[in-house]
């Protein structure tokens, strides 16, 4: 199956956001991947490679969104699929206790997570009410989280309040706007997620060398997102939770 439509990937990386969108130009759509940095190694290697378009945008400033969905419908046309895959975790924040974690920390959090989700998510609702529905779909939205999105690790505060407060935001976006044919989809990835090296092994930059399959592989995180777009009207699923076959949960 293959589609002319255009995707639209908010966040940048070698990982999840690469595997998509090489996944989604192999099938035809045209892909635009948006990053506050968009000379990453990695995405200058998806705009040559894999004619990606590259546009610059702080997901966290509603300025900058509103001109990249405006940019990317000038570009390459309206998206029929939005994918909001940021972290959001500043150095600062990551395994701070409450009493350690720094009002600022805290709040570049949830504004590089929770607020940019709403941005991301709220300007690819306005996009896709315009335009028209194909057997009753009018467009994706996907959100990427983390296991935080269920569960308050200890010294994970910040991030915990960011990822509860995403997954509450896809939740109400997918009750209010899935009845008007926009899919909204929260898939809480509960995994180290292990991206391919330049050697061609696989890794995370905390949890070491993949194992036997331990770790997510972002391809097949990339394969469910499409096949999450693709799905039928009478069987929408709204939250999936991705995890190895190892993990303990």
């Amino acid at each position: 199956m293959t589609t002319t439509e255009t995707a639209l990937i908010v966040g940048g990386g070698p990982g999840i956001s690469a595997s998509c969108a090489r996944l989604f130009r192999a099938q035809g759509m045209r892909v635009v991947v948006a990053a506050r940095n968009i000379d990453k190694p990695a995405l200058q290697m998806l705009r040559d490679d894999a004619g990606v378009t590259l546009i610059p945008c702080d997901a966290a400033d509603a300025v900058s969104v509103a001109t990249l969905f405006s940019r990317t419908k000038e570009l390459v046309g309206a998206p029929r699929l939005v994918v909001h895959n940021i972290d959001g975790r500043p150095a600062d924040a990551f395994r701070k206790t409450i009493t350690e974690v720094s009002t600022d920390a805290f709040h570049t959090t949830l504004l590089n997570s929770t607020f940019s989700a709403f941005l991301v998510g709220q300007q690819a609702a306005k996009a896709m009410l315009e335009l028209e529905a194909r057997e009753g779909h009018r467009g994706t939205i996907l959100f990427t989280n983390a296991s935080a999105a269920f569960k308050g690790f200890p010294r994970s505060g910040a991030f915990a309040a960011a990822s509860h407060g995403k997954a509450g935001l896809a939740e109400s976006m997918a009750r209010e706007l899935m009845p008007q044919g926009i899919h909204v989809a929260h898939v809480p990835i509960d995994a180290a997620i292990g991206w391919e090296r330049e050697d061609g092994s696989r890794a995370h930059w905390l949890a070491g060398p993949t194992e036997n399959d331990n770790m997510a592989h972002p391809d097949r995180i990339a394969d469910l997102y499409l096949q999450l777009h693709w799905q039928h009207r009478s069987t929408w699923a709204f939250e999936v939770v991705l995890r190895p076959w190892s993990e303990k949960w």
